[in-house]
C-alpha cells in the first residue's frame, strides 16, 4: 500500500527573546520527496525507523514533507501560514494514499496559532479522504490538544527521556497503521487532561517520579484491547492554554475503554502529583557540591537548555565557577562575535571581547577578555549512536576554543545543543582532563555525558528555560495548574 509521511516539528518557547522563521528551517530542514527522505532514512529519529518498519513490511513509504529546527522562540505568522501551505500542497500531490503519518513534536507555537501542531496536523488530515487510517507521533514534552488528538486515529510518544527510542516510536506507529491499512485494527483513541505542571526537574523517566508513571503506562499497553498509551509531560516554556500534563489511550475499536482506561491514568497521575515539583538546587550550591563529588561532575545548566529554545550564552556557570575557584573546567557558549574575533587572531592569538550573556540580561553578564585561542574548526561532526533527538550530522558553524585560567570554552556561531559528547571530542577535547563539565541542558545530555561523568547535577539557573516555574510569568496558560495555584482540584 501506498503510506504518505509528513513531518513537521518544532518546540517553541514563548520566553524566548527570538522567534523562529522560514528562514530557520530552511538552515536546518525543509525539504520535499527524495530530500526529505534523505535528511531520515537510516537515522534513530522517528522518522527513520517509520520508514524502515513500512517498507520493511512491503509498502510505499512516500516522504512527503520535512521540517525541522531547533528549538526556539515563537514562529512568526508567515512562516506558519507557508509551513502549512507546503505540508498541504505535498500531501494533494501525492495522489491516493492508504495511509498517512503526521510527525509532529507537540509544543510548536506560532503567531496566531498558539496550537500550530493542531492547526497544521488538522489542515493536513482533511487532505485525505475519510475513511483513511492516520497514525501521529508526538514528543514526550507535547503539550496535548483537543485538536491533536482529533487528528489521527492513534498517537505515540516517545517514553524516554533523554529520548532514546525515537526510532522505535516511528516502527510502533508504522506496524499499527500496516495493521489499519489491512482492515486489521480500529483504532480509537481517548484523551485526558489532568490539570497539574511537571516540572523540567523531575521528568527523567529511569528516576522517580517519572520511572512509576512509564511503568503504570506500561500495565495497560499489555492490556488486551489496547494499542498505544502516550504519556505527555509537557513543554513548561510555551505559555499557551494547553501547556500542562496529558495522556492518551488508544483501542482496538472500543471507544468505552479507551475512555475508562484514559482516565484512570489520568486520576492515577494526579493523585502522585506532589512527586512532580521537582527538586531545584541553586548554582552556588552545585559548584560547592562539584569541588568535591567524583569527577568529572557534569553541571546540567536547566536556565539555558539549548533542547529547549534557550539561547546558548548564558554565563551563570562558568561565572560561578569561577569565582569559587573550582576547575578545570569546560563550558560550551554560543557567541558569533567571539569566535569571529577567535578565527581572525588565529591558533595562540588573544581576544579581548567579552563572551556570552549577549542575548538578554537573563543570561548572566558577558565574560571579560582575555582567552588565549587554543584552537579553530569547522564546527561539523557526526554521531552514530542513539543520543537524545535521533540527529546524526550536527553544524554548530566554525567553532573556536579559548582558555581563561582554568575555565575553557567553546565559541560556537550556531546554537547547537549538547545531545552528543562527539561535541567535544570531535574537536579534540577530552572530558577526563576536566573537573566539571557544564551542559547546557536538563536530560538530553544525560545519555552522552553519564558515561564520563559519574555525578550529574541539574542546576536551577536563570534564563528562558528556568527550572522555576512560579518565575516565568504566564499569562496564558489553562488555569489552575498544580502546583502553580497549589489549592488546583480535579472534580471526579
Amino acid at each position: 500500500m501506498r503510506i504518505g509521511i509528513a513531518c513537521l516539528m518544532h518546540e517553541s518557547n514563548t520566553f524566548a527573546p527570538r522567534g523562529t522563521g522560514l528562514e530557520q528551517f530552511q538552515a536546518d530542514t525543509l525539504a520535499e520527496g527524495e530530500a526529505a527522505r534523505a535528511r531520515f532514512a537510516g537515522t534513530h529519529h522517528e522518522v527513520g525507523g517509520f520508514l524502515a518498519r513500512a517498507e520493511a513490511d512491503g509498502h510505499d513509504a512516500v516522504m512527503l514533507f520535512a521540517g525541522w529546527t531547533l528549538p526556539g522562540g515563537t514562529i512568526s505568522r508567515a512562516a506558519a501560514w507557508e509551513l502549512t501551505r507546503r505540508v498541504c500542497a505535498a500531501i494533494g500531490r501525492a495522489g491516493h494514499l492508504d495511509g498517512l503519518y503526521l510527525a509532529a513534536h507537540g509544543a510548536a507555537v506560532a503567531e496566531g496559532f498558539p496550537d500550530f501542531d493542531g492547526h497544521w496536523m488538522t489542515a493536513a488530515r482533511s487532505m485525505v479522504p475519510k475513511g483513511i487510517p492516520v497514525v501521529a507521533t508526538l514528543d514526550l514534552h507535547a503539550n496535548l490538544s483537543a485538536a491533536m488528538a482529533a487528528s489521527a486515529d492513534a498517537i505515540f510518544a516517545y517514553r524516554s527521556n533523554p529520548h532514546l527510542d525515537m526510532r522505535q516510536t516511528g516502527e510502533q506507529a508504522a506496524s499499527l497503521l500496516n495493521r489499519a491499512m489491512a482492515g486489521k485494527a480500529r483504532p480509537v483513541t481517548a484523551a485526558v487532561f489532568p490539570p497539574m505542571a511537571v516540572n523540567i526537574e523531575a521528568q527523567a523517566t529511569a528516576e522517580s517520579p517519572c520511572l512509576e508513571l512509564q511503568a503504570k503506562a506500561e500495565e495497560m499497553r499489555r492490556m488486551p484491547g489496547v494499542l498505544s498509551v502516550a504519556v505527555l509531560l509537557g513543554f513548561p516554556y510555551a505559555d499557551v492554554a494547553e501547556m500542562g500534563a496529558a495522556a492518551t489511550v488508544t483501542t482496538d475499536g472500543d471507544p468505552v475503554l479507551a475512555r475508562r482506561l484514559a482516565d484512570e491514568l489520568g486520576r492515577w497521575w494526579w493523585d502522585r502529583r506532589e512527586a512532580y515539583r521537582g527538586r531545584l538546587v541553586s548554582p552556588s550550591e552545585a559548584v560547592a557540591r562539584a569541588a568535591s563529588a567524583p569527577g568529572p561532575v557534569c553541571l546540567l545548566d536547566m536556565g539555558d537548555n539549548v533542547g529547549g529554545g534557550s539561547p546558548a550564552d548564558s554565563t551563570h556557570l562558568a561565572a560561578e565557577l569561577s569565582r569559587q575557584g573550582v576547575g578545570p573546567a569546560f563550558a560550551c557558549i554560543h557567541d558569533p562575535e567571539a569566535a569571529e574575533a577567535a578565527a581572525g587572531v588565529g591558533t595562540g592569538g588573544e581576544i579581548l571581547v567579552p563572551v556570552g550573556g549577549k542575548t538578554d540580561d537573563r543570561h548572566g553578564a558577558p565574560l571579560p577578555g582575555p582567552f588565549r585561542v587554543i584552537s579553530l574548526h569547522d564546527g561539523k561532526y557526526e554521531e552514530t549512536e542513539a543520543r537524545h533527538g535521533g540527529i546524526r550530522h550536527f553544524d554548530q558553524g566554525p567553532t573556536a576554543v579559548v582558555t581563561r585560567g582554568a575555565l575553557t570554552i567553546m565559541l560556537t556561531s550556531r546554537r547547537c545543543a549538547p545531545f552528543s559528547l562527539r561535541q567535544l571530542t570531535a574537536f579534540g577535547i577530552d572530558p577526563a582532563r576536566f573537573r566539571v563539565l557544564v551542559a547546557k541542558g536538563v536530560h538530553a545530555p544525560v545519555a552522552a555525558y553519564a558515561p564520563v561523568c559519574p555525578t550529574l547535577i541539574r542546576v536551577n539557573t536563570p534564563g528562558v528555560t528556568t527550572a522555576d516555574m512560579d518565575s516565568l510569568g504566564y499569562s496564558r496558560r489553562r488555569r489552575p495548574l498544580y502546583p502553580l495555584e497549589p489549592e488546583a482540584a480535579w472534580p471526579s
